[in-house]
């Protein structure tokens, strides 16, 4: 297992997104989507501090947390990363776009860089994704991806696991 954090914040260029590290000047552009243990961020503050966090949890080696960036307009359209169970060579994956991005292929793409990132050099056993069962949209990413649905959980919670013998990445 190759764990975080790296000695250099891994950056991974796709055809139109590029996985980055969020850095100060993003954090304006993502208030509406900045989340941590669930709770959304009402303001620049919030997100700054939600942003410490998670940057804390990258350096014990936790998590990590990218920007997803459209290739052609440099623009952060959204986050992704792994945020448990690394230790235990399981990766949960998380995702989320700002609305005026939705439906563009973004997260498609963002998913694939994350999963192959995920396995090949993380060197994940498992990919795990937990979404609640009305949210339709990530239910379908989730099946276009070749994730599987592996358990109902609380709360109306869903996990699904990556099948990555698909060659999906």
């Amino acid at each position: 297992m190759n764990l975080p954090p790296y000695a250099i914040f891994p950056a991974i260029a796709g055809e139109h997104v590029l996985l980055r590290q969020i850095i100060p000047a993003d954090i304006k552009d993502i208030v509406e989507i900045s989340r941590y243990d669930g709770k959304p961020a009402f303001t620049v503050q919030d997100a700054v501090e939600m942003q410490e966090k998670i940057n804390k949890d990258y350096q014990n080696g936790n998590s990590i947390h990218w920007g997803i960036i459209d290739q052609a307009t440099g623009v952060i359209v959204g986050t992704c990363g792994y945020y448990r169970g690394l230790d235990q060579g399981i990766g949960e994956v998380g995702c989320i776009l700002k609305p005026d991005f939705r439906g563009q292929g973004y997260m498609t793409a963002a998913i694939k860089l994350a999963a192959h990132f995920g396995i090949t050099t993380i060197g994940l056993n498992k990919i795990v994704a937990i979404t609640t069962t009305s949210n339709e949209k990530a239910i379908k990413l989730l099946d276009r991806l070749n994730f599987k649905k592996t358990a109902d959980l609380e709360d109306e919670k869903v996990e699904y696991e990556f099948d990555d013998n698909l060659g999906t990445y």
